[in-house]
């Protein structure tokens, strides 16, 4: 694909039949939930290439921030790339996001994050693998919760607004994503076969306080599968568990994501035996381990600079390779960050460009250094695995530098 390929904003009298026809193409939804485009669409920007006058590949980027440490950082969700039957192996949509992620990291995005299909593909446009997510299936009769004390209220997609700001008030940790148009949370709880939520309003000016929202292809039988869970305390958490408790007369598993801090399988009576007799069920019991998003840095120096280490204060120097340069337009302003850096690591930390000889020298692409800088993995490890070089010695002051909880996004992309 030529480099001078002109990319559209999404219009929609201009190109939602073409993006119906995509989404039904690829498996994304069918005829009778055309909604989620007009849901999903003005969430954000989508940015659009035609072939014949219709569209035929979409990346679709989403505002929202990012939690480091106890800092908020300004983020660009990447939160739909599709490419049709008849666009797909001619370089269209890696192009296409390349060129969305520079627009918003011209905008002011200080990273970009991703819900990938595959691990390797995004990586050619600077992105590193996050860390496991743990997605646990268990039986809510073997769940260890209190009885419900009292009545939830009923949720439906109609209170879209009113759950949006409920998650965005949510209790949250290192890494936690928070996807800021509530029009997102509109497009995602469509998107449930039979969705509903479940919640209570305890705030002082009787707003959503804590929920759980739930989809599943069979009401009666389950699976169940707890899409988000949002709660401000873990009084409120195990509030929530006490309502997947009560569905253990009827429904034989359910399915969630394991929260940040929470070890769930301490939740479960005899976890272990229960998996045995359930193996090869449909409802079988059990948790299993899959990373399946990904991050990096857009701008480095903000980053760093927001970055307040408790470690002793130490440079060293940073050769940056960043192949997203290889997909940009040759008009954009943003170019990636593949250069020389001189990195100052402590309270604060600090960027500044050039090479000084008396430093020892890390090499590393984006990808692994974000992975590093976010504390999915340490230097050490990514030095084996990754594209991350340096001294030895370098590598463990970058291990006890980076000794941060782990990163847990909270919000499927």
């Amino acid at each position: 694909m030529a480099n001078t390929m002109k990319f559209d904003i999404y219009n929609p009298e201009k190109h939602r039949s073409s993006i119906c026809r995509l989404f039904q193409e690829i498996g994304w939804m069918g005829k009778d939930n055309e909604d989620l485009v007009d849901y999903l669409l003005p969430a954000g920007k989508g940015w659009i290439a035609e072939i014949d006058g219709h569209a035929e590949s979409l990346a679709h980027t989403t505002p929202g921030v990012i939690r480091y440490l106890h800092e908020e950082l300004p983020a660009s969700c990447v939160s739909s790339v599709a490419t049709s039957r008849i666009a797909r192996k001619q370089g269209i949509a890696t192009h296409l996001t390349a060129h969305a992620i520079a627009h918003d990291a011209a905008q002011g995005s200080y990273v970009s994050f991703i819900g990938v299909f595959e691990q390797g593909f995004y990586n050619q446009l600077g992105f590193g693998t996050g860390g496991y997510e743990h997605i646990v299936a268990f039986d809510p009769a073997k769940l260890m919760a209190n009885k419900i004390a009292r009545s939830p209220k009923r949720l439906s997609i109609e209170d879209w607004k009113i759950i949006h700001q409920s998650r965005l008030m949510r209790l949250r940790g290192h890494g936690a994503i928070n996807v800021i148009p509530a029009e997102f949370t509109r497009a995602t709880s469509s998107e449930a076969k039979n969705g509903f939520g479940l919640g209570y309003f305890d705030s002082d000016d009787g707003s959503l306080t804590h929920h759980i929202w739930i989809g599943t292809n069979n009401l009666e039988r389950g699976p169940y599968i707890v899409l988000w869970m949002a709660y401000q305390s873990y009084e409120q958490f195990l509030e929530l568990l006490s309502l997947l408790a009560s569905f253990g007369d009827q429904i034989p598993l359910i399915k969630m994501h394991e929260p940040a801090g929470i070890q769930m399988q301490d939740l479960f009576i005899n976890p272990l035996k229960d998996r045995y007799i359930s193996s090869g069920s449909k409802f079988e019991s059990g948790i299993r381990s899959l990373a399946y998003w990904q991050i990096r840095i857009c701008d480095l120096n903000a980053c760093l600079s927001h970055t307040n280490l408790e470690c002793d204060t130490f440079s060293f120097n940073l050769i940056l390779d960043d192949p997203i340069q290889n997909y940009l337009q040759p008009d954009e302003t943003w170019r990636g960050l593949s250069g020389e850096y001189t990195v100052q690591l402590g309270s604060p930390s600090s960027l500044e460009k050039g090479h000084k000889a008396h430093l020892p020298t890390l090499k590393a692409s984006v990808g692994a250094f974000s992975r590093m800088w976010l504390g999915i993995r340490p230097a050490s490890g990514l030095s084996v695995t990754d594209q991350l070089s340096g001294p030895q010695n370098l590598l463990h002051q970058l291990d006890e530098a980076f000794r941060l909880p782990e990163p847990k996004p909270d919000w499927v992309i």
